[in-house]
């Protein structure tokens, strides 16, 4: 199987809330939002598969729209969750293939494409996920560092319409491989998150 182009997703339509609130993607980290750190590190992946990008995001749309790339709401109102954002950038994708990372982890690997492209492949799934550490050092799925394929839209569409909402159940039900991001090499902050402001003003200092 060769996967050929893909078409990336930046999920920034949650609801801020262990951040009290606000817009996550649009919180300044060295002075530039956090949406515009992790568009960037999608543009500088490795290899040649990237097509294009865009943002899923459910607030202040004209800013998101301001840093270069379309933008698409979530595709059910009520805030469901990362699913909701899989499901609008799968049917706005024109490529056969999406890769989706969330807007508040800037040092995702720059060959994250690459090694999720590769074991898909390799194993001729449907979707894979990545494996990293978290900040307890633990090795654990990072399920919204995720290539799928544009075709599992009817069956996120169903799981979402009879009132799923976790994304672990979902994947787990698909024909899925997991992809360690644990190789000497590798930056062990890699995917850290800033789900909180204290955990933004971490991620300043180590920048």
């Amino acid at each position: 199987m060769n996967i050929g182009q893909v078409d990336a997703l930046l999920l920034a339509g949650g609801q801020g809330s262990r951040m009290g609130g606000v817009d996550k993607g649009l919180q300044q980290l060295g002075g530039r939002p956090l949406a515009a750190h992790a568009l960037e590190r999608l543009r500088r992946q490795q290899g040649d598969r990237l097509a294009g990008c865009m943002v899923n995001a459910n607030r202040n749309l004209d800013r998101y729209q301001a840093l270069g790339w379309p933008v698409w709401p979530d595709a059910r109102p009520d805030f469901p969750g990362p699913l909701a954002g899989f499901l609008a950038g799968l049917e706005q994708a024109s490529s056969p293939w999406l890769l989706t990372v969330p807007c508040d982890s800037p040092l995702f690997p720059l060959d994250l494409l690459e090694r999720l492209a590769q074991a898909a492949e390799r194993e001729g799934a449907d979707l894979a996920l990545a494996l990293g550490r978290d900040e307890q050092g633990r090795l654990r799925r990072q399920p919204v560092f995720c290539l799928l394929r544009r075709e599992l839209a009817d069956s996120l569409r169903a799981y979402l319409r009879a009132g799923g909402r976790k994304i672990d159940d979902w994947i787990q039900s698909q024909h899925h491989v997991a992809v360690a991001f644990d190789a000497p090499g590798d930056d062990p902050r890699a995917f850290f998150n800033a789900n909180t402001l204290a955990e933004l003003h971490a991620l300043e200092i180590g920048l």
